[in-house]
């Protein structure tokens, strides 16, 4: 998908028309990010408002010179939804479901695959080893941190950071050679 330049400055200038525009755009691949993190619909539906009152009134702080819109939109949805994913609140949510709704969420990678079709990665990020794929997996479509996806995948956190700086400049160089 080509960028949107024009709407992208018409709602920094207060286009409302234009925002809702970038809303039908964008916000089903927002939203399958954010619920491959959370695993809720009525949670994930929320941090998505959340998500664009967030992009409406920081409008003016996106940069065409910074990066990609798309890319600045799934910063700002992936640190709503992390930060959500740690409060306490949310935490306790989760302390009250049964085990019956944690059916594999860890091995399986359903809502993987949902989250790297949703923005046309897949391709790119089936062709990455394994390991890279663990780790991606874990970092940036479930909200682990570094610490947290050492522990699981029973490796150091050096080796993780390493694997993971790694595995990203893989993938960069796939999406953008």
């Amino acid at each position: 998908m080509e960028q949107p330049n024009d709407l992208i400055i018409a709602m920094q200038n207060g286009d409302e028309k234009a925002f809702s525009r970038l809303y039908t755009m964008y916000s089903e691949a927002i939203y399958g990010i954010i619920y491959s993190i959370v695993l809720d619909e009525k949670t994930a539906e929320e941090l998505l408002q959340d998500v664009f009152i967030k992009v409406w009134n920081n409008a003016s702080s996106y940069s065409v010179k910074k990066g990609r819109f798309f890319t600045w939109l799934l910063n700002i949805a992936r640190n709503t939804t992390i930060d959500k994913t740690r409060s306490k609140a949310f935490k306790n949510t989760k302390k009250n479901l049964s085990a019956t709704n944690f059916v594999d969420i860890l091995s399986s990678s359903d809502s993987f695959n949902r989250a790297t079709n949703a923005i046309g990665l897949k391709k790119f990020v089936d062709a990455l080893k394994p390991a890279c794929i663990k780790i991606i997996d874990l970092l940036y479509f479930k909200g682990f941190t570094q610490v947290e996806a050492s522990k699981t995948l029973e490796l150091p956190l050096g080796t993780v950071k390493t694997r993971n700086r790694t595995c990203i400049n893989e993938l960069r160089a796939m999406v953008l050679g």
